[in-house]
């Protein structure tokens, strides 16, 4: 339960950076009210998961969760550049979140 706990929290961490794009500097109400409401429930989330995952791996997956998630989205919905080195470096980050979720 706790692994999935973690998913969720990476999911919304997820929202929040794609939300703050679109809060346009926090001027827009509705895009900052969820983005701000996705960041607590991220950490919140990653708080309940530590309980019993350790501290450092549950750390780096969420953000790994986040930096991937955010990354693809990036690349869908802004027109962001998907270079070989940048979608390789991807891989080396879900290759990293995939040893660390193995070995914990």
């Amino acid at each position: 339960m706790a692994w999935f706990t973690l998913l969720l929290a990476g999911i919304l961490e997820i929202g929040w950076a794609i939300g703050l794009k679109y809060t346009d500097g926090f001027t827009r109400v509705t895009p900052t009210v969820l983005t701000v409401g996705s960041m607590i429930l991220s950490v919140a989330l990653l708080g309940i998961a530590v309980r019993s995952l350790p501290l450092g791996t549950a750390y780096a997956v969420w953000t790994g969760i986040g930096t991937v998630g955010t990354v693809v989205l990036g690349i869908f919905l802004f027109a962001e550049p998907a270079t070989f080195i940048r979608l390789g470096c991807i891989g080396l980050i879900v290759a990293g979140i995939a040893g660390l979720k193995f070995f914990a």
